[in-house]
């Protein structure tokens, strides 16, 4: 590990892909994180990864990834990423009327061989926004592949524009209940084509867009790293969330929490 992680080489968002991202909800980035610095973290994901085996699965959710939440709290090197300016300012440009951004969450996502007794299934068709106990919708996450990602992994695949439909309930609460099943319009949009993600290629994704995953058909992890960021002006609303029960936040009020830091773009 002699990266050194007091900063993640990180490309700019091009102009083309900005207008990519605001309408279909979700934009391909090839080569956004430097390829040194993604073996780093690759192989910080994989010790993590060591001394947890096994302790990912809680919830309905965990049937399709495992999940180390808030990783950037515990490595530096992906806490460099998360907080990188280069990172805040593509989510500035990326979502409409957006001057800063605060981040949400980081996660270490793995996503186990399907053939494996103990692997992960499909990830069910979803919008990540519902869930928030957030005033508006201006959220993004970016997800990048920790190592190639060939599209039979369960790379991600998405509903082009089902962004534009505000949010369409929650998933992950009772069996066989996803986007689809509840809102069988959907398939009337373009699904993205499967496709293959080199090592520190990423792809962002409104909160709002309707997306999910196939099974792992591969022989070893679907490993990647993602972050989420809201507009920094977004108001709490009080309803029940984890992440957000018990840390004093005001009704009404902005984000003002160390768990939620403005991130910077210079």
């Amino acid at each position: 590990m002699g990266v050194p992680v007091t900063q993640a080489p990180v490309r700019e968002v091009t102009e083309r892909e900005t207008a990519r991202f605001r309408a279909a909800g979700w934009v391909r980035l090839s080569g956004l994180v430097g390829a040194e610095f993604v073996t780093d973290l690759r192989e910080r994901a994989l010790e993590r990864l060591d001394e947890r085996p096994g302790g990912f699965r809680n919830a309905l959710v965990d049937r399709a990834f495992g999940q180390d939440r808030d990783i950037a709290r515990h490595d530096p090197a992906f806490a460099a990423l998360a907080l990188s300016p280069v990172l805040a300012r593509a989510a500035t440009r990326l979502l409409t009327g957006v001057d800063a951004v605060r981040l949400q969450v980081t996660n270490l996502l793995v996503k186990e061989p399907a053939a494996d007794g103990g692997g992960h299934g499909a990830t069910a068709f979803h919008q990540d926004f519902p869930w928030m106990p957030m005033d508006r919708a201006s959220m993004l996450t970016v997800w990048l592949a920790l190592d190639d990602v060939p599209a039979d992994m369960g790379a991600l695949r998405f509903y082009e524009g089902s962004h534009r439909y505000g949010p369409l309930g929650r998933s992950f609460v009772r069996e066989d209940d996803d986007a689809l099943s509840r809102h069988p319009w959907l398939e009337t949009l373009e699904l993205s084509e499967p496709f293959d993600l080199a090592a520190g290629d990423a792809t962002v994704h409104h909160g709002l867009v309707v997306h999910g995953a196939p099974a792992n058909r591969r022989d070893r992890p679907r490993l990647s790293f993602t972050a989420t960021y809201f507009d920094a002006a977004t108001l709490y609303t009080g309803a029940p969330y984890g992440q957000t029960d018990g840390l004093g936040l005001t009704v009404n009020e902005p984000f003002d929490h160390p768990r939620f830091p403005v991130v910077p773009t210079s």
